[in-house]
Parts: structure tokens; sequence; C-alpha cells
């Protein structure tokens, strides 16, 4: 820590205190080649998650519309709130530990975790959600996917 005083980058600390809940410490310190006493804080300066976008632009992942559109594909579905809170949980924490070191992920990846938790849960949610993550625009789409899943499923 540089001196405010002298500029000098030789230190000790007094005395140390935790504020704030634990979120910041305070530091009293004095200057070994003048004397100065001084106090500084330090505190945990967090980067948050991302999503990259398919424009590659990027903003801060969302729980909520992660949940939202999660919602919408096992709309009138025979699945609980709780499935639904518990798949967006499982998919938040799989996101978090893949987009680890760049604290980010793909949106492309973020929707593929969704699908692949859909395909176990209800097919139907399954081929809404697909239906509007892949973009289908014709009924050959939809059908393509439909004779997947059925291939799949025997």
């Amino acid at each position: 820590m540089r001196c405010p005083y002298c500029g000098s980058l030789e230190d000790k600390v007094l005395e140390s205190r935790t504020m704030v809940n634990g979120e910041s410490i305070r530091r009293r310190r004095e200057c070994l080649s003048c004397g100065y006493r001084f106090t500084s804080y330090e505190r945990i300066d967090e980067k948050p998650f991302m999503v990259v976008k398919r424009d590659q632009s990027r903003q801060p992942f969302d729980r909520l519309k992660l949940e939202k559109g999660i919602s919408r594909a096992l709309e009138k579905r025979p699945v609980s709130a709780n499935t639904t809170e518990q798949i967006a949980n499982d998919i938040e924490d799989m996101a978090i530990k893949l987009g680890k070191e760049a604290r980010e992920i793909p949106t492309a990846k973020l929707g593929e975790l969704v699908l692949e938790k859909l395909y176990d849960i209800d097919k139907v949610a399954y081929i809404r959600f697909a239906s509007v993550y892949r973009q289908f625009n014709t009924i050959e789409e939809f059908l393509t996917e439909v004779k997947n899943i059925k291939k799949k499923s025997k």
C-alpha cells in the first residue's frame, strides 16, 4: 500500500476490522518510512456472470429471464412450479460451472442446457422451447424435431 504522505510502499498493518457483514475490511496502517498513519479499505470486486448473445454482445445473466422461458415452455403441462424452479437452479449451477474461467457462457450453450433438462422432464415442453430457441420457420422443421424425439424414445 502506498503511503499517501510520502509515497513509500513500506508499511505495517496495526489493526484490521471486518466491516459491513464481512463484505469489506478496514485496516489501520503505519508507514515505515515516515511514520504517517492512514486507513485503507478492502472489498471483493466481483465481475458479474455474463451471457454472450448470438451477435456477440454481452449482458448480465438474468435468472428471471431463464425461469420465464422455462415456465413458458412448461405452461399448462403437468409439471409443478417447484420442478420449474429446480430446473432453473440446476441450469444456473451448470452454467456457472461451465463458464467459471471466463465468467461468461454463450446463449447457445445455455439454450442446449435448457433443452437437455426439458427433454428429460416433458417432451412437449422440449418441442415448445426448441421451436423458439432454434427458430423454426416451417412445419417441416417442427416435424423433423418431433421425429427425432420419437427415434430417441425408442
